[in-house]
């Protein structure tokens, strides 16, 4: 089974960083850290399948063995004559490849292919907000994403929010702090506070106490 995994020593950094960027942020629109980056580097990501995605099983002149199915919370699937398969972590593709292998003990030259219809990703390449957003939730990652893409996702802020004093921690960095204006992004719509986010960012918005 592949499993994705973040190695103890990088989890404990960032929830460190998580507990202290709330406790910073959280003093009102002051915020010490730099501004996130306008450009980042961010190489075209094939997309890996995660837990509780919805795939589309097609094994081509063979209808009966194609299915619609859920990817379980343990990473695997089942589909007709093939059970419990890893599915999480792999590309469509890779998946596609393992069933028909498994498919050649029943069928001569099995055709397969794997279409996600329905999509969550990895966790560690999901964009968590969390804090004062309208609606904390995990975003999955797409190629080009920025913080305003996320920031509609989840509904932008509560009242309470102080939006200029929002952190974004970026996974990719051992944790690193930036500050980001969501206030000025949303409420003032100055375009110039949207910047990209990378796979395993967190934002946080912490409440205003003014």
């Amino acid at each position: 089974m592949h499993t994705v995994r973040i190695p103890g020593a990088r989890l404990a950094l960032l929830a460190s960083s998580v507990i202290m960027a709330f406790s910073l942020a959280g003093c009102g629109s002051f915020n010490p850290h730099p501004a996130a980056p306008s450009v980042v580097d961010t190489p075209d990501t094939l997309y890996k399948i995660g837990a509780l995605d919805t795939l589309n099983v097609v094994v081509w002149r063979n209808p009966d063995l194609s299915s619609s199915v859920n990817v379980r919370p343990d990473g695997r699937i089942s589909i007709p004559l093939v059970e419990n398969v890893p599915a999480a972590g792999k590309q469509p593709e890779e998946l596609a490849r393992d069933i028909e292998k498994i498919l050649t003990k029943f069928i001569r030259d099995p055709s397969v292919t794997v279409i996600v219809s329905s999509f969550q990703g990895v966790s560690t390449e999901q964009i968590r907000i969390v804090g004062e957003a309208a609606k904390p939730q995990a975003v999955p990652f797409r190629q080009n994403l920025t913080l305003l893409d996320v920031m509609i996702q989840t509904g932008g802020l509560t009242d309470f929010a102080d939006g200029n004093g929002a952190v974004l921690v970026r996974g990719s960095e051992q944790g690193k702090q930036y500050s980001i204006r969501l206030k000025d992004l949303l409420k003032r719509g100055d375009i110039s506070a949207n910047v990209p986010v990378k796979p395993g960012d967190i934002i946080i918005v912490p409440q205003s106490w003014f």
